[in-house]
């Protein structure tokens, strides 16, 4: 017996779509005024405090605040998954809705494959940057 759950319908709901956006634009408004770097008011790695290592997401925020200012270079090294990321979203994004824009069907917006790529990349984008020789991978 090999059941498939029900799909979630949206009915043509667009107010997820406005929360999320307005939540995005409010978090990149405040990344953007203040610096990580110098002001305390965004929370530590927790990660990183236990441990001393660095976590994927360690030198993110720094990243994104580099990136709002245009020093694309200086948010590569803070977190060069972080960037990748983010270009790799804003591509699937705009291929996504240009398929909506022409009437075609979309699958989800990122396949199982790929978010399991995507974690063994973090994964190894972890180890290296807490290697010695991979040093220019630590923000």
């Amino acid at each position: 017996m090999n059941s498939v759950p029900p799909k979630i319908n949206a009915s043509g709901s667009r107010l997820p779509g406005f929360i999320l956006a307005g939540t995005l634009a409010g978090i990149a408004v405040l990344v953007f005024f203040f610096n990580p770097a110098t002001h305390k008011i965004y929370p530590a790695c927790q990660f990183h405090q236990l441990t001393g290592l660095n976590c994927p997401g360690c030198g993110m925020t720094r990243a994104a605040y580099a990136l709002l200012h245009g020093e694309f270079l200086t948010a590569l090294q803070d977190n060069a998954l972080f960037v990748f990321s983010m270009v790799t979203l804003a591509l699937r994004g705009s291929w996504f809705g240009w398929n909506k824009l022409c009437g075609r069907v979309n699958g989800g917006f990122f396949p199982a494959k790929f978010l399991w790529l995507l974690l063994v990349v973090a994964l190894v984008f972890t180890v290296l940057r807490n290697l010695p020789d991979f040093a220019l991978l630590s923000p």
